[in-house]
Order: structure tokens, then sequence, then C-alpha cells
């Protein structure tokens, strides 16, 4: 199979792959701020949950359920913050797939990316990754909420954590971005094969 990458073209598709799954897996996992609440762990992603408590309407007392899930509607959401990080993260993520399956195919396919093809989806990446970064920067400002208080001993706030601490999860996603913003943008101006110039 021909391919239209050179050398550091298939190590920068190689790693936009990597890098879109971590910013990916770690968007979807609700594990960014872990806590506790009626003695049971509790962990937050920024549209998904872990463990909250429920009303058992036979014995008259307030429990646990634990199991994740999605919050029952966008507007569910506790934060607006939350809600504008789950928007803008999940676009970044969007495009760093986007470019990823692009240089995997780059990979397979001769005359897919050339040198400026590589240098757009280079720009692509960098968006990507710096609206992955302002989600990131964002959903500390949801901390305030209600819920996370609750799960934070009373003492959480904007960019305070109170007896909560980050999960691997935001970890995860910023580390994918950032690496993808600086690491594969750069990458990307190398990837793509120099165009062969016909007489016709």
């Amino acid at each position: 199979m021909a391919s239209s990458l050179t050398c550091t073209g298939v190590i920068w598709a190689l790693l936009s792959l990597l890098c879109a799954a971590a910013s990916c897996v770690g968007f979807f996992m609700p594990y960014w701020l872990l806590g506790t609440q009626m003695d049971k762990p509790v962990s937050f992603g920024t549209f998904r949950r872990c463990s909250y408590p429920v009303r058992d309407e036979e014995k008259q007392i307030t429990v646990m359920l634990e199991q994740c899930g999605r919050y029952a509607s966008f507007h569910g959401i506790p934060s607006l913050h939350w809600r504008i990080c789950t928007v803008v993260t999940g676009v970044g993520c969007g495009l760093l797939l986007l470019v990823a399956l692009t240089g995997l195919m780059g990979c397979c396919i001769s005359d897919l990316i050339s040198r400026t093809i590589g240098r757009v989806a280079g720009g692509i990446q960098f968006v990507g990754g710096l609206l992955i970064g302002s989600g990131c920067a964002l959903y500390p400002l949801g901390w305030d909420s209600e819920e996370v208080q609750q799960t934070c001993s009373n003492s959480s706030g904007q960019f305070k954590l109170g007896s909560c601490q980050i999960g691997w999860a935001y970890y995860c996603t910023g580390a994918g971005a950032a690496t993808a913003m600086l690491l594969c943008t750069w990458l990307s101006c190398f990837a793509g094969k120099k165009q062969k110039h016909y007489p016709y």
C-alpha cells in the first residue's frame, strides 16, 4: 500500500490517534472529580455522575444508588459552566478524532495528505486542543454547585476542591489535548510528502 505520509507523518498519525483516544476516553468517563457522600464514593464528569442519592419510599429514607449514568437532560447538568464545558470539550474531541482518522487513512492512501493538508490538519488539532483545554479550565467553575458541595463536605467552591480530589479522567483529557496542541501540531508540518508536479 502506498502512503501519503513521511516517516514523521506516520508518527504524527499514531500520536494523533493516541491523543484523540486519551481525550475522548477522559471526556466520556465520569471520574473528573472524586468525593464521598453518605460514606459512599461519588464521582462526576462533565455530563455523567456515579453514585447519587434517591428516596426509598418504603423505608422513607434517602439512600445512595451506586451506579453511573448521564444526567436526565442537558439542563439537568448541575452547573452552567459544566454545560459549556461539555459542549466545548465534546467539539474539541470530535476535531481531534477527525484529524486522527484522516491521518490513519493517509497511512494507507497515496496522495491523500500533502504538506498543505498536513499543516491544515495541525491547525485543526491546535483548535481542538485549545477547545478541550478551555473546557478543562471551565470545569472548576462548577465546583460551587449544590451537588458538588454535598459531595465535598460543603466546603467546595469555584477553584476550591474542599474534601474532594481531581480524578484521573480530568488529567487524561487534559494531557491528550496538550500533547495534540503542542507536539502533534508541530509534527503535522512535516507529515505530508511533497506533491509531485506533473507536466500536464
